[in-house]
């Protein structure tokens, strides 16, 4: 294959993979569109939160300003820190890491093209409805954070919070996909050779951080469906005039809203670290020690989330243990400060421009981080909470800790995309207008948060010292706005005009600048055999090699578009995974949940089931366009390599992927479970006046059918393990009928056993986990029921058993769970009762 001239390698290749143009390119999966597609989405919403918090630093900038009322205020400030933290700063992670990943671990596209496609779909229609309901007057106004009881329809009684409950839960479904996509991406596939010690380090960044986001998003996901469920169906899970509890909601955030801001960091960190040795000449110090406090730092984030309520009134014991926590994450933060520092001082630096953003983070983060110690200590945080301090605090980790970093990797990757270079000396003025005026803006915030401001005020009287103060931030506001600009017109001018160049300007190591560029859309005519960190250091004549078929899979020999798939853990070539062509399912499945979520924000709840039948019907044509009707024969690789395709192969990323996606959903019932022991101990007015009166027959037979459609779906795997399709279809569709029989027992369950989910909170927490079960039952009866129809249809055999297999794990997780849910809706109240 390495005879074949280099420019026939890329014809056959882009037959494959081209794009398509026009109306067509709505179909378009590649991951290179689709990272684009969110990053300048999530760019644009940049610019409105920046455009929004100009409207705050005018109306701020003088005492008793007329220029917003009180109403308009709200919006706009809750309005800017839901863009942000929402719209942009996730989303960014994830257009970048799309973007990204398949070319710096030498894969040609993500494990699964279509998922990204769909997470796009749904950010963009999630933060379409949030920003449609600003301009018609009805957005959210009570804070990004969504605080119960101030969000309740009591005070609330408004669309405006619905808004934000479900247009931030459609937005967190693009989340979750993402994160399941990185993390099988990374884990599977890489590029041969490229053990998980050989991964660049910007690699770990983003495992860990889709691993966090996989259980941080969750809770969140959980009390915003639990909020709107109160708010549409008077259902009292906040309410304490009925033995709800608000405090629940501030839990349920801040066991998101913590981590996030790590989720955040991490990506940025992970750009430091990469540019920092290419800048400096060197490699990077630490690589083993970067890991371990990468790993250590996800860990530790899951354990500060009270370090946002110190003034909620909670036990001491608990002040002092999340307190030392707060302060303890600080440490494997300061292991990668000094082995940036170290790297450094061992290299020999250039300071070309995205190591002047880089050493505007190091300034900016380091003193956000000393602040965030500060306010780690409970006296201090009990004077400065809810000021302008932590106001100021928040921005320097935030735009220090991201965006600084975010704007030198895009100097830095930005030729990869466009095939340029900058020509134009507007990058530095802008960054030291952004520098300048962010610095104006917010360490003078911290003084005036020490004379006592509160945040989330929309105007204050004259006389209390904060009128300079004030001023002068809403001045540096404004001088950085227009530095931002300048950084949005030199990137348009780069990419416009900018100098053309051959490959890898900047001198780096890793693989993705052993690519032509502009990247073409299948990234590598061939995929390299990895034997180092550094393999462009190694093979300087990489590029060339990969360019001429010396690589695995060179070509596209079949026509069709084709990646490596890897063992986990040391690299070796496992399979080959043939990936789907451009396809709109995942466009009109998008559109189905905005069918859902937009009929249920106008209040048509029952219609809303449209739009899931929409989704699930396009969910049920994207499952069944995967597989093959016969055992494929193994493919030659190269390298003397014949590996199996995906639909033969034992480790596939398609059930991998499921067994993630069922992480989250633990980390989702897990919190439901926090909710409701919670609820149990601290609620006002408990133990409630009547408890669940279930028929211990009723209990028997739902314990039997949750067990028997599990133990049944096991049989019919292990059935088709020795070819034996009678048992298969009888086990399939025996465990579709235990599954309709417990929901059938639920449903009876849930209205006639269970007490009203109105008038008490243990009645709708009850009914939450009642429904829980439910969906993964019904869930479990359409998993069977597809089983049996792929097995009719010829694409099930032993050889082909991802169908099978996926249909185990999903009928064991429903039957683990609904167990431990029916256990804890008996047991609890006799315990407590």
């Amino acid at each position: 294959m390495s005879r074949i001239p280099p420019i026939s390698l890329h014809r056959a290749l882009d037959a494959a993979w081209r794009v398509p143009r026009g109306f067509a390119a709505l179909s378009a999966v590649n991951h290179s569109v689709v990272g684009r597609r969110f990053i300048i989405t999530a760019f644009i919403f940049f610019a409105i939160g920046g455009i929004l918090a100009m409207l705050i630093r005018a109306q701020l900038a003088r005492p008793d300003s007329p220029f917003l009322g009180a109403d308009a205020y709200n919006q706009i400030f809750t309005m800017h820190g839901t863009v942000m933290m929402f719209l942009f700063a996730i989303p960014l992670i994830e257009g970048i890491a799309l973007y990204l990943l398949p070319k710096i671990i030498g894969g040609r596209d993500l494990s699964y093209p279509r998922l990204s496609a769909f997470g796009y779909w749904c950010y963009l229609f999630g933060g379409t409805i949030i920003l449609v309901s600003m301009l018609m007057g009805v957005a959210p106004d009570s804070g990004w954070f969504m605080y119960t009881p101030l969000a309740s329809s009591t005070y609330t009684p408004g669309i405006n919070a619905d808004v934000w409950l479900l247009g931030i839960t459609f937005v967190e479904i693009s989340a979750i996909c993402a994160a399941v996509e990185i993390v099988v991406t990374i884990l599977k596939v890489r590029t041969a050779g490229m053990s998980l010690t050989r991964m660049p380090l910007m690699g770990w960044y983003l495992l860990v951080t889709a691993g966090m986001m996989l259980i941080a998003f969750p809770p969140l996901i959980l009390a915003s469906v639990l909020l709107e469920i109160e708010r549409a169906f008077n259902w009292p899970f906040f309410d304490p005039e009925r033995g709800g509890a608000a405090l629940l909601w501030q839990h349920l955030f801040w066991l998101f809203g913590h981590p996030e801001v790590y989720i955040i960091f991490l990506p940025a960190a992970g750009a430091v670290t990469t540019l920092i040795p290419v800048f400096a000449r060197t490699k990077i110090v630490g690589y083993a020690w970067i890991v371990a406090a990468i790993i250590a730092l996800a860990f530790l984030s899951f354990g500060l989330w009270v370090h946002h309520m110190f003034t909620v009134g909670i036990p001491h014991l608990a002040l002092a243990f999340f307190s030392a926590a707060s302060m303890l994450v600080a440490v494997p933060t300061a292991i990668q400060v000094f082995a940036w520092i170290a790297t450094l001082m061992r290299g020999r630096p250039q300071m070309r421009l995205p190591m002047l953003y880089l050493m505007g983070f190091f300034s900016v983060f380091i003193l956000g981080g000393l602040t965030g110690v500060m306010l780690a200590l409970v006296p201090f945080n009990w004077q400065a909470h809810d000021t302008h301090f932590v106001v100021a605090h928040l921005h320097y980790v935030l735009i220090g800790g991201f965006v600084f970093p975010m704007m030198a990797a895009a100097y830095y990757w930005l030729p990869l995309m466009t095939g340029r270079l900058p020509v134009f000396s507007v990058s530095k003025t802008a960054f030291w207008l952004i520098f300048i005026g962010f610095n104006v803006t917010f360490l003078i915030m911290h003084f005036t948060g020490l004379m006592g401001m509160p945040r989330r005020i929309y105007t204050y009287e004259a006389g209390l010292g904060w009128d300079l103060p004030n001023l002068i931030s809403s001045i540096g506001g404004f001088v950085m706005t227009a530095g931002f600009a300048l950084f949005v017109l030199d990137i348009v001018l780069q990419v416009k005009f900018g100098r053309r160049f051959r490959r890898n300007p900047w001198g780096g190591t890793g693989i993705d600048w052993a690519m032509p560029t502009p990247a073409p859309s299948y990234n590598f005519a061939s995929l390299p055999l990895i034997t180092s960190r550094d393999p462009l250091e190694d093979n300087p004549r990489l590029g060339a090699d990969i360019a001429a078929g010396k690589g695995y899979l060179a070509g596209a020999p079949r026509g069709r578009m084709e990646t490596l798939c890897v063992d986990m853990v040391s690299g070796e070539p496992d399979h080959v995974l043939e990936l789907p062509n451009n396809d709109y399912t995942p466009f009109w499945m998008a559109c189905g949940l905005a069918v859902f979520f937009t009929l249920f924000l106008l209040g048509f709840y029952a219609q809303s089931a449209i739009g899931l039948v929409i989704a699930t019907v396009f969910g049920w044509r994207w499952l069944w366009s995967i597989g093959a009707k016969a055992d494929p024969d193994p493919i030659d690789v190269g390298h003397g390599a014949v590996l199996p395709l995906q639909y033969a192969a034992r480790s596939v990323p398609t059930l991998l992927g499921l067994k993630y996606f069922l992480a989250a959903n633990a980390a989702f019932f897990g919190s439901l479970v926090f909710g409701y022991i919670f609820l149990w101990t601290t609620g006002p007015d408990w133990p409630p006046p009547e408890f669940l009166d279930a028929d211990p027959l009723r209990l028997a037979m739902l314990v039997a059918g949750l067990a028997g459609a599990g133990v049944l779906a096991r049989l019919a795997r292990r059935a088709n393990d020795k070819g034996d399709a009678r048992w298969r279809a009888l086990g399939l569709a025996g465990s579709a009928l235990a599954s309709l029989l417990t929901l059938g027992g639920l449903a009876a369950l849930a209205f006639t056993d269970a007490p009203s989910p109105v008038s008490h909170a243990y009645g709708a927490i009850t009914m939450a986990v009642i429904g829980y079960v439910m969906l993964h039952v019904l869930l479990g009866v359409l998993f069977s029921v597809y089983g049996l129809a792929r097995s009719r249809f010829g694409y099930v055999s032993p050889v082909r058993s991802a169908d099978m297999r996926g249909v185990d794990i999903w009928q064991a997780y429903a039957a683990i769970t609904g167990l431990a849910a029916l256990a804890l809706i008996t047991l609890m109240p006799g315990a407590f009762g």
